[in-house]
């Protein structure tokens, strides 16, 4: 479980092998089997050398995500202890599909979401774009609204993003719980 808060900007310096330069990410405690957060997917450390680390990535990953493919920089995040902070939401890394950037207006980003993501995005709800969690403004459809401050925009990929930009979304865990257990009941009461 990751939390939705980037750690280090990195980049990924080959794709066969898939190879991450970690950046600032703090590594003393990263060891092969570990679950790190790039760009939003959770993978498995394979291989540790200095400043990198390698990672097998599955093609189902790479064709349900969107910038793994190709060298460039990714937001990195640890996986979380039960002893830390949640200061985003909780975030599975697991991408549920890749929507579009439509436009930005000053701080106001404007996505659309795959159907599939969209049903779970919410005023007030919580999205993760690229491995960084969000808080919804308002929703229209499958177009919805953030807020990206200049803390996140400068911790971050998001900053690079640019109207067509495809970005990697998890739709928020809880919302899927919530349906999950909703249909669950409506099985159960006929």
């Amino acid at each position: 479980m990751f939390t939705g808060i980037v750690i280090a900007v990195g980049k990924i310096v080959s794709v066969k092998p898939f190879v991450v330069d970690a950046g600032k990410l703090a590594l003393s405690d990263v060891k092969v089997g570990d679950s790190v957060c790039v760009q939003g997917a959770c993978l498995t450390v394979t291989k540790k050398r200095g400043r990198r680390l390698s990672f097998d990535v599955s093609q189902e990953t790479m064709d349900c995500t969107s910038g793994l493919d190709r060298p460039g920089a990714v937001n990195l995040e640890k996986a979380m202890r039960l002893s830390d902070r949640l200061g985003g939401h909780l975030v599975s890394g697991h991408v549920d599909g890749v929507g579009l950037l439509l436009k930005v207006n000053g701080s106001v980003y404007t996505f659309r979401a795959p159907k599939a993501v969209a049903r779970y995005v919410a005023p007030k709800g919580s999205i993760c774009i690229d491995g960084v969690s969000l808080t919804v403004n308002r929703v229209r459809g499958t177009e919805f609204e953030v807020n990206l401050i200049p803390h996140t925009l400068m911790v971050s990929t998001l900053a690079r993003l640019k109207p067509g930009s495809e970005v990697n979304m998890e739709a928020d865990l809880v919302a899927r719980y919530v349906e999950g257990f909703a249909k669950a009941g409506q099985v159960t009461q006929r």
